[in-house]
């Protein structure tokens, strides 16, 4: 239970700061860098991508420090392999969710919406060569075959129809 707790506490910490830089920061950067103030306008589609996103990337950051031991961040990865939960559906459920989050923020705040809706796109890049160049072979390296058989059956970034 206590490495559980710890877990949760190190996954708060770096959730809260990466969380800030991406929905609090660059909005207000773009915004400066644009000379223009930063309003929020959530419409129903905003706030109900706002919320989805929102929840998806809260319950990943959970199961990573709560069954998987460790964070989000590469230097405290988790220390067991998560596949549960949304992990039965697509293999990066937090990086959907953020995305998701990402266009309903833009939604949200027309002053700056090209520049999020670029962002978001630079982002899907970045992280799909991280993911590419990184992440997925030090998984292969570290759970062997147990990933490769749950990327046999479960994508990148499409959901499954039905659970894994």
């Amino acid at each position: 239970m206590g490495s559980r707790v710890f877990a949760l506490a190190r996954a708060a910490v770096f959730a809260t700061a990466f969380i800030w830089i991406w929905t609090w920061f660059f909005p207000r950067w773009f915004a400066r860098s644009k000379g223009v103030a930063l309003e929020l306008r959530p419409g129903i589609a905003a706030i109900a991508l706002m919320i989805v996103g929102g929840a998806i990337m809260l319950y990943c950051v959970f199961a990573f420090a709560w069954t998987g031991r460790g964070t989000p961040a590469p230097w405290d990865p988790p220390r067991r392999l998560v596949v549960s939960g949304l992990y039965r559906w697509v293999r990066n459920p937090m990086y959907v969710g953020m995305g998701i989050f990402l266009l309903g923020e833009a939604l949200a705040l027309p002053a700056v919406t090209r520049e999020m809706l670029i962002m978001a796109a630079v982002c899907w890049v970045v992280v799909t060569g991280f993911i590419l160049v990184y992440e997925e072979p030090t998984l292969r390296r570290l759970f062997g075959e147990d990933y490769i058989e749950y990327c046999r059956h479960v994508r990148r970034w499409i959901p499954r129809l039905t659970p894994w």
